[in-house]
């Protein structure tokens, strides 16, 4: 498995008023971000682990379960962390015409508007899938898809140990921008030896920068 895959690297060659894989980093910064939740349970394990090595994360959230979960939402703005738009229903985005999509986006700003009081917030489309009339709206709008460059892999479900040793053979460089996911106790548990280990390198970890929505 990649963590810097080919889709990736050529999206990377995209201005990046169209689409975003890294962030410029002053210093030894890593931008973590987690797409899925929120989780009721494995979204408050993560944060605790932030909180504790005083790093801030983007949680890319998906609006129907920001509904059912507030009190998470909450806490994830009132930590310090950013929140990002991963649509309203996880949908295929290809599936759906082109209004269709924008109101999955539409409806999910709106509702974590009322959160962060931000109007427009980091989007991500659900499994990085990309319609090319997606990005074209985007781009008329001055608005960057928020992609990554460095996949942690955490969705296959492998056993924490097994992606953990992954990660650590071929580990995320300052300006990265991982994707992770706070929907499963695996990833809780690779974020727990992770987090030590890029404290130690001397990595700050972070939200991405606040002005990419």
């Amino acid at each position: 498995m990649q963590p810097r895959s080919r889709k990736t690297r050529l999206l990377g060659l995209l201005p990046s008023r169209l689409v975003t894989t890294r962030a410029g980093a002053r210093g030894n910064v890593l931008y973590l971000t987690f797409d899925d939740g929120p989780h009721p349970e494995h979204t408050p394990a993560i944060l605790d682990l932030l909180r504790q090595h005083r790093a801030t994360a983007t949680f890319f959230l998906v609006g129907e379960l920001v509904d059912r979960h507030p009190d998470v939402v909450r806490r994830i703005v009132d930590e310090g962390h950013l929140l990002g738009n991963h649509s309203w229903s996880h949908p295929r985005m290809p599936d759906l015409p082109i209004q269709a999509q924008m109101e999955e986006i539409a409806r999910t700003d709106a509702r974590l508007a009322s959160y962060d009081g931000r109007a427009r917030h980091p989007f991500r489309p659900p499994y990085g899938q990309l319609p090319h009339k997606l990005l074209l709206q985007f781009a008329r709008s001055g608005r960057p898809i928020a992609f990554w460059s460095y996949d942690s892999n955490d969705y296959q479900r492998l056993p924490a140990a097994t992606l953990l040793r992954q990660i650590r053979a071929n580990p995320p460089r300052s300006g990265d921008v991982v994707l992770m996911h706070d929907d499963n106790q695996d990833t809780v548990a690779v974020l727990a030896g992770l987090l030590p280990d890029w404290r130690a390198q001397g990595y700050a970890v972070r939200a991405l920068p606040g002005d990419r929505a």
